[in-house]
């Protein structure tokens, strides 16, 4: 089995795995992070996500062999002591319900604010529709997000 150097929250990383092994399972499983979660397995709820070369992507279905180049991000790395303007929106407004997409909704909007520090309602919406609430949180989740933004200009 192939071994692959990965950057996890700045910290090296070697597993072996097989080439095609998703990066999530690449997380969960060899590395102990459980933050990212499974959800559809094909890219599309989000519950999964990461941030890499900046961008927030769905690591269920990047191979890691396909992840060696730069930093990967995950909830556990966004910051150590909860500080993000993110999380602390999150806590401020108490938005979790169950909470099984929380991680991948904060990467998402910790991504969206790295590049973004002031987006509209379009652009905020735009930005997190891949990411799916099935307890219906989205106005919290604009609201932190609007909230984060503001924190982020003082």
């Amino acid at each position: 089995m192939p071994s692959y150097t990965i950057t996890v929250n700045n910290a090296e990383k070697t597993v072996s795995v097989d080439a095609d092994t998703p990066l999530l399972w690449v997380l969960r499983d060899e590395l102990g992070l459980t933050g990212a979660k499974y959800g559809c397995g094909k890219g599309l709820c989000g519950a999964c996500t990461v941030q890499y070369k900046g961008n927030a992507i769905r690591s269920c279905t990047l191979p890691i062999a396909a992840a060696l180049e730069e930093n990967i991000t995950t909830i556990e790395g966004l910051s150590a002591d909860l500080n993000h303007p993110v999380q602390q929106a999150w806590m401020e407004l108490d938005v979790p319900q169950c909470g099984y997409c929380q991680s991948g909704q904060i990467i998402s909007a910790a991504a969206l604010l790295s590049k973004n520090p002031a987006p509209t309602e379009d652009e905020i919406n735009a930005a997190m529709a891949g990411n799916i609430c099935r307890c219906g949180t989205y106005p919290r989740i604009r609201k932190a997000i609007q909230l984060a933004a503001s924190k982020l200009e003082e």
